[in-house]
């Protein structure tokens, strides 16, 4: 860290200059254009230093960048444009990620290539992208993960997260693949129909959600949950 530079817990004093920081560093960073005025950020940033754990960079008596973080987010780190390059960046980082020794993820505009070549030089990793739909600037973006101490135990904590979901997800899909079978056309109960092109457009659409995986691999995944989707429908009093 900077010998001139002083890292401290945020303070409701500070609601002004972290508002700024935010505003200019966004304003100057390869980043969509923003979804709330001026004076809607201020407001909730302030609520934020009361409820997040929020740190500035001190630096010449300004407060020369900020980082906001969660439970297991770093929901913010901006630094002021006069400052950038400068080792603030590095050092809220590396503060992060005392504070989070367990690991921590972040999201990163695709476009921010900048933002995202930092963070990649300091250890994190890419985990998945999105195009957008879920975030206010309908904007594709990335999550990015530093996965601590024991990078094992931090993924398998995310891998957990998402096979519950995908559990949810295939128990509703067993559901609806039962509840459609009354309403199709079946010359036996025990060899329902199968729309094969209907399932090929599955895969192709969920390819493009999961490039990784491609459409062949899916198509494979998609066969096999709904063969196992109409057995299931069929043992079913």
């Amino acid at each position: 860290m900077p010998t001139d530079l002083v890292l401290r817990p945020a303070d409701p004093r500070d609601a002004a200059a972290v508002a700024m920081v935010h505003l200019e560093s966004r304003a100057a960073a390869p980043m969509p254009p923003p979804t709330h005025p001026e004076h809607e950020v201020r407001a909730w940033l302030s609520g934020r230093l009361g409820t997040d754990e929020v740190w500035v960079a001190e630096r010449d008596g300004r407060v020369a960048g900020y980082a906001r973080l969660t439970d297991v987010w770093l929901d913010d780190l901006y630094v002021a444009p006069p400052y950038a390059g400068r080792g603030v960046g590095s050092a809220l980082l590396d503060l992060a990620k005392s504070r989070r020794p367990g690991g921590f993820c972040v999201w990163v505009f695709e476009m921010n290539a900048p933002a995202r070549a930092f963070y990649a030089a300091r250890g994190l990793v890419e985990l998945e992208r999105t195009d957008g739909s879920a975030n206010e600037e309908r904007a594709p973006d990335i999550r990015m993960a530093w996965p601590g101490a024991d990078p094992v135990a931090f993924l398998r904590g995310l891998i957990d997260e998402v096979d519950e979901q995908l559990g949810d997800l295939l128990a509703r899909r067993a559901a609806l693949t039962r509840a459609v079978q009354p309403h199709k056309a079946q010359p036996d109960a025990r060899d329902p129909q199968r729309d094969l092109q209907r399932e090929r457009a599955i895969a192709e659409a969920l390819a493009r959600r999961a490039p990784a995986l491609g459409a062949e691999r899916l198509q494979r995944i998609v066969h096999a949950i709904v063969t196992e989707s109409l057995d299931a429908a069929q043992d079913a009093p």
